[in-house]
């Protein structure tokens, strides 16, 4: 049902995690996929094999998405290579937690950096392509349940999160009119390399406790989310955040 062929899709943070299942799934659905990176240029490689062995092409670009002139160059870069975009998915970000009396300015800083001025680098370099897109474009956007919920010593995290759900209905606000439609998703708890510190210290029994569906969540429930906002199938979904929680909101 879900169909992406001759879409190109920006992922900015598709290396590992919830990025590589969302760049794995847009490729399955038919979609050219482009893979940025900060550091994992093997992941990201990986990556792309994956993509090109599921029929569709690829590309793997290194750019730091709180650098506006390294983002933006690989944006241009992917759509000389894979063509007009289609749709970006914005996943790169960072996941620090401390009591507030030992958080830095510096641990601060960072995570509202990456997570939020990231976010917003990342979408405005992508906007005029998408503008131009003729299918329409479509963005997507991870945030967490923490930006919902606020979370106690991840307090840095939740406000960035928090801000890129306002920013995002903003955004579509402001691009909707002009056929581009913003959305995010709230992931709760996910098996991914930045999550397993935390889950490892947690104990991953004990957090599975918290979703009603028994389990942690994996990049794939995500992806599969992803790749419909993606889609025509929620061309008349905007402004929204799509919770992906395995109920867990629902324990209060």
């Amino acid at each position: 049902m879900i169909d992406l062929r001759g879409r190109h899709i920006f992922i900015a943070g598709g290396s590992r995690g919830i990025g590589a299942a969302a760049a794995r799934f847009a490729a399955k659905a038919g979609a050219n996929v482009s893979v940025n990176y900060l550091k994992h240029s093997e992941a990201a490689d990986k990556v792309v094999a994956e993509i090109q062995a599921l029929g569709a092409r690829g590309r793997a670009l290194q750019a730091d998405i709180t650098d506006e002139a390294a983002i933006t160059a690989a944006i241009q870069k992917a759509v000389e290579t894979l063509g007009p975009l289609s749709g970006l998915v914005v996943s790169a970000g960072v996941f620090e937690g401390a009591f507030l009396p030992d958080m830095t300015l510096e641990m601060w800083n960072r995570t509202i950096t990456t997570n939020v001025t990231g976010t917003f680098l990342a979408v405005k370099a992508a906007t005029p392509h998408l503008l131009a897109a003729d299918t329409g474009g479509s963005i997507v956007i991870y945030t967490s349940t923490a930006g919902q919920r606020g979370s106690a010593e991840y307090s840095a995290y939740a406000t960035s999160k928090g801000a890129q759900i306002m920013f995002m209905r903003s955004m579509a606000k402001e691009l909707g009119p002009k056929g581009v439609r913003v959305n995010c998703i709230a992931p709760a708890w996910t098996e991914t390399e930045m999550a397993a510190p935390s889950l490892d210290a947690l104990g991953r029994e004990n957090v599975a406790k918290d979703f009603i569906l028994g389990r942690i969540g994996t990049p794939e429930d995500v992806a599969g989310a992803t790749v419909f906002l993606l889609s025509d199938l929620a061309g008349f979904i905007t402004g929204t955040t799509v919770t992906v929680d395995g109920g867990m909101d629902m324990r209060g």
